[in-house]
């Protein structure tokens, strides 16, 4: 299975539209995770157009994002792999111990609000952010995450840039 992770897409003033490098990857996705930020629900129409879309609410969403159906945090299983979202994780110190005890299931907790893209193992819990694809901040590109998973093993984790 590979999921496209997409986080802080900020639209409309980030996000007009899919961007061509980013949709290139959509086309291969079996599923969509997108870690909050979308700001309004067109985004997540416009991205469930490419596969099934998961998402959680971020600080800048909108009341339609909720409607849409993103909740504060979210567990689901990806081919057998415990995944668990959420947009803000907190301050960095002590943040796999503090996504440990959020979500003391999960193989992998995904991530977003910093626009920072982070790949992370500690406390029994791996950590993934991908960055933004359109808000980079400070980062030398705009990323996207590219996950494979497979018989309920995370095989790959890759951060993408798409700028």
């Amino acid at each position: 299975m590979r999921a496209v992770v997409v986080s802080d897409t900020h639209a409309p003033r980030r996000w007009k539209s899919c961007p061509p490098r980013v949709a290139g990857h959509l086309r291969d996705a079996d599923v969509i995770l997108h870690a909050g930020d979308v700001c309004v629900a067109s985004v997540l129409d416009e991205l469930a157009q490419y596969a099934p879309v998961h998402a959680v609410l971020g600080n800048n969403d909108a009341p339609d994002v909720a409607d849409w159906g993103a909740p504060e945090r979210l567990e689901l299983d990806l081919d057998g792999l415990a995944v668990a979202m959420v947009h803000d994780s907190g301050q960095a110190r002590g943040r796999t111990a503090r996504m440990r005890r959020w979500f003391p299931a999960a193989d992998l907790v995904v991530f977003g609000h910093s626009h920072i893209p982070m790949d992370e193992t500690g406390d029994g819990v791996r950590i993934f952010n991908p960055g933004s694809p359109t808000d980079r901040r400070r980062q030398p590109h705009g990323t996207i995450g590219l996950l494979d998973v497979h018989d309920g093993r995370l095989t790959a984790a890759k951060i993408v840039p798409v700028t």
